[in-house]
């Protein structure tokens, strides 16, 4: 038995986050994962504190989105408003690629990909149809968002949730 609990205790500290350690009856039991044997606090509560470091990040910045609205000049000039869309554009086909190939392997963690993807793929369409100019540069705007831009969002979405739903 005792050989038995040492190789779990092994297989648990090489990182498989579906290791149980049951520890035979009348021995004291082995700490769960996510908890440092060093007395550190676990890694359930880590992640909350981070969830209410980010709520209250948010909340902050509410009041902020009143000086921008009140505060941005209506039109403004970028320097290099080239790269910027050439890079987003860039990101996007990257997050597309990586997305693929994982999800074609079964990686799971294409979900990860997925979901930056479809951020992405969001924001260029907010900001191609909010800057586009009145006439044929909003048809292309809001074309490209309505026929390539957000189904496929959708699809990284539903890839992303598909995968993580398998893992629960």
């Amino acid at each position: 038995m005792r050989q038995l609990i040492s190789h779990t205790e092994q297989f648990a500290a090489e990182g498989s986050p579906d290791a149980v350690v049951v520890a035979p009856h009348g021995q004291p039991r082995p700490e769960p994962y996510g908890r440092e044997k060093t007395g550190a606090e676990p890694a359930s509560q880590r992640v909350r504190r981070a969830g209410r470091l980010l709520v209250t990040c948010g909340l902050v910045l509410l009041p902020w989105l009143c000086v921008l609205a009140t505060g941005l000049p209506a039109t403004a000039t970028a320097a290099h408003w080239p790269l910027a869309w050439i890079g987003l554009d860039a990101l996007e086909a990257a997050g597309l690629i990586v997305t693929g190939v994982l999800a074609s392997r079964g990686d799971v963690r294409h979900a990860l990909a997925a979901t930056a993807t479809a951020t992405l793929l969001v924001i260029d369409a907010w900001f191609d149809t909010t800057t586009a100019t009145a006439g044929s540069d909003l048809d292309m705007a809001a074309a490209m968002a309505c026929c390539a831009e957000l189904p496929l969002a959708a699809l990284c979405v539903w890839l992303a949730i598909r995968a993580l739903g398998r893992r629960a």
